[in-house]
Formats: structure tokens, C-alpha cells, sequence
């Protein structure tokens, strides 16, 4: 094919695959979960079993789906987006108690080294692709200063994954106008996951994964309280792909990622560039949390990462961010003094526990939502097969029958 040629189907792809963008959001909302496919998970998760069960979490995402073929960069394929995670709302500067951890440091999120010191979030926390980290700090300052009452400066969080097997990562497709759509569309309610938002482009022991949330009920200190995570899960290598402590990533060899016709050379990359990849974790919960509390329960979330097999490998980007909704009136106090709740430390054990359950089953919502994706240069990453996901937890006697 001709460059003339391949550019007009490049085009013509890039229209009907702009149509399909939202569809593929629906699609990838309304098909089952984990626990629809029998998965065991323990604790007992809030009516929507995402971050969003936490009272005044919205979510939006803005999805890129652009054309097909040759990777020409600049002008595609496109397979990336932006996600938003605004821990009080759209209305709101959101100020909220937060702490951030990270376990291996290839990679990016923005605005830690004042949230660190300040123990305090303000605005929403921006999960995109690697090298969209900077058109996307700017924009969320744009969207601040024309919707919120935002100061003169801003330090945004804006974190990361790379999705550059699939997407045109260096054409920089993400801008001012798709972040302004991530966060002008989030909404309480049901969380889009799979490839949706920032987790387009994602994978994770090579399967096809992305966007993935789950959540928990938990009693502590005579009260209850909902623990919410969402990830960007983009890591991992497929022998050690555990699911219910199922070795499945060993049961399942084949179907790895395909490098395309126009490769050079062309043919399949099992390991598809032996990327192991990145995941960013954002925990949450109405428990009157304080920013060192935080930071001891995001770091528990990396025992549901070795749960599910990861091993937090050298080229890996694990970073996290918790937060709690609860003590406003102090995370918003500039002045004075305000009054504040704690939970005891000697009653955090069970939001301990609730954290390392929702974060395990938010990583396995984003690889059962994944469906298979060509991308760049016609490279192919296949979802999880559900049917023989089934088929190995039963042989291992760990499959959840109906009632």
C-alpha cells in the first residue's frame, strides 16, 4: 500500500473508530465483572463496588480512539484518554486529608512534594499516558481558573502509565479540549472500566486491562465506613498472573501480544517489548483519616499487588494516592483552628484489610473489562478469555457457583 493509500484508510478508520469511541465506553461499563464470572473475593463491597460508593467521589473519563494501521506519529492510531478523580466533586476545590506512597519509581504523579509536606489534596487527582503528564497538568489549571474559584497557582496531581505498544504516545493526542471533557462528564454512580479514559491503552500481564475500581464496607471503632479504589492497571508479566490465588497467567500461555504487519520485522512479541509496565492506585474513604494514617493505608495496597503477582519490577511506575473525605472543615481551614475527628490508630486494622481487598479486585475488574485492541502498527493485545478464566478456577475449586 502506498503512503497516499494507507493515509485515506488511515482517515476513513480514524472517522468510524471516532463513532465507536463512546460506544466502547458503554460496552466496556456494561460488561460483567469479576464477581459476575464467579471470581471469589472476600469483604463485602458497597452497592456499586466502586470508588465511587465513597459519598461525593465523581469520575470522568475522556476516551481517544483514532484510526488504524501504519503508525505515522503525529497523526495516529490513537489509543489513549484522560481520567479524572475528583475526591469532592466537580463543584468543589476539594480539599481533602491525603498521603501519597510509591513502591517502584518509573514513573510520574505530579504535585507530591507539596502534598507531602501539606498533607493535603486540593482538586482532582488526573490519571493519562506518559507523555501527556504536561498537556494535562495545564489544562486541569485552565479548567480550575474557568470553573472553580482557583487561585493564582496550582499544583495539580497528574499521574501516569505507558500505553505507547498500542497508542501514538509520542504524537501527544491528549489536549486542553479532552481533559476539559474528562472533567466536565464526571458523575457519582457507575465507573466505566477497562479500556475507557486514561486506561485505553493499557494492559496488564499482557492482557488487554485498563481503568478497574472496587470498594468495601468495613466496621471500625463502633462505626461503618466505605473504602474506594480505582486503578490504572498497566503492569505485570503473564506467568506470574495470579487470580484467587490461582496461578492463571501459567494456565493461559498463549494469546500474548502481537506485534503488527507493520513492524519491522513483523511477527509476535510474547512480551510485547518487554514492557512490565506501571500502575497507579487512588484509595479513598469517609474514615476521619490523618494525612500519616493515609499514608500507612495507601501503602497497604501493595499486598494486593503481590497478591494478584506483581513483583514491583525495575521498569514499573507504582505509585499511589489515599485519600479521605471525611474532617472538611479542617482540610478546608486556612486559618485558626478547626475542629477535627480521628479515627484510633488502634481501630485502623479493618481499613487495613478493606484497602488490600478493593485494590485486588479493582485489578482484576480492569483485565476482565479489557477486550481485545489493535493499535499502532496493527499490534494486537487480546482480552481474558472469561470462559476459560471459569474453566481454570474451577479445575482449582475456587470458582464462586451462583446460588
Amino acid at each position: 500500500m502506498n503512503t497516499a493509500s494507507r493515509r485515506l484508510s488511515v482517515t476513513i478508520g480514524s472517522v468510524a473508530l471516532a463513532l465507536l469511541a463512546g460506544a466502547a465506553a458503554v460496552s466496556a461499563q456494561d460488561g460483567p465483572r469479576a464477581r459476575d464470572l464467579g471470581v471469589p473475593f472476600e469483604g463485602t463491597p458497597g452497592p456499586l463496588n466502586a470508588i465511587t460508593d465513597v459519598a461525593g467521589i465523581e469520575v470522568g473519563h475522556h476516551t481517544i480512539i483514532r484510526g488504524e494501521g501504519e503508525l505515522v506519529v503525529g497523526e495516529g492510531p490513537v489509543r489513549t484518554g484522560v481520567t479524572a478523580v475528583l475526591p469532592r466533586g466537580r463543584a468543589s476545590r476539594g480539599r481533602v486529608f491525603a498521603a501519597w506512597f510509591t513502591l517502584n519509581g518509573n514513573g510520574e504523579m505530579t504535585g507530591t512534594t507539596w502534598l507531602r509536606d501539606r498533607g493535603i489534596l486540593e482538586g482532582a487527582v488526573m490519571i493519562t499516558n506518559t507523555h501527556s503528564v504536561g498537556a494535562v497538568h495545564e489544562a486541569t489549571i485552565a479548567w480550575a481558573q474557568a470553573n472553580l474559584d482557583a487561585p493564582d497557582w496550582s499544583l495539580p496531581v497528574v499521574a501516569e502509565t505507558w500505553d505507547g505498544f498500542l497508542n501514538d504516545i509520542n504524537g501527544f493526542h491528549v489536549r486542553q479540549e479532552h481533559v476539559f471533557a474528562a472533567l466536565d462528564s464526571a458523575q457519582g454512580g457507575p465507573v466505566a472500566e477497562g479500556s475507557v479514559g486514561g486506561g485505553t491503552g493499557m494492559r496488564t500481564f499482557g492482557f488487554k486491562a485498563g481503568i478497574g475500581t472496587s470498594s468495601r464496607i468495613v466496621e471500625a471503632g463502633g462505626n461503618e465506613y466505605t473504602i474506594g479504589v480505582l486503578v490504572q492497571s498497566n503492569f505485570g508479566s503473564r506467568n506470574l498472573m495470579t487470580v484467587a490465588g490461582v496461578p492463571v497467567g501459567r494456565e493461559i500461555p498463549d494469546l500474548t501480544p502481537e506485534r503488527g504487519p507493520f513492524d519491522t520485522p513483523p511477527g509476535e512479541d510474547g512480551d510485547g517489548y518487554g514492557r512490565d509496565g506501571s500502575i497507579i492506585i487512588v484509595a479513598a474513604t469517609d474514615a476521619p483519616l490523618l494525612p500519616h494514617q493515609l499514608n500507612r493505608f495507601i501503602r497497604r495496597t501493595t499486598l494486593a499487588l503481590g497478591r494478584v503477582g506483581s513483583i514491583a519490577s525495575n521498569g514499573s511506575g507504582d505509585i499511589f494516592i489515599a485519600f479521605s473525605t471525611a474532617n472538611e472543615e479542617a482540610a478546608h481551614n486556612e486559618g485558626g483552628v478547626a475542629p477535627l475527628e480521628n479515627l484510633a490508630n488502634n481501630n485502623i486494622n479493618p481499613l487495613f484489610e478493606g484497602v488490600v481487598q478493593a485494590t485486588e479486585e479493582a485489578i482484576v475488574n480492569a483485565v476482565v473489562a479489557g477486550r481485545d485492541m489493535v493499535g499502532a502498527n496493527g499490534r494486537k493485545i487480546y482480552g481474558l478469555p472469561h470462559d476459560r478464566l471459569r474453566d481454570i478456577l474451577r479445575r482449582y475449586n475456587r470458582l464462586a457457583e451462583p446460588e
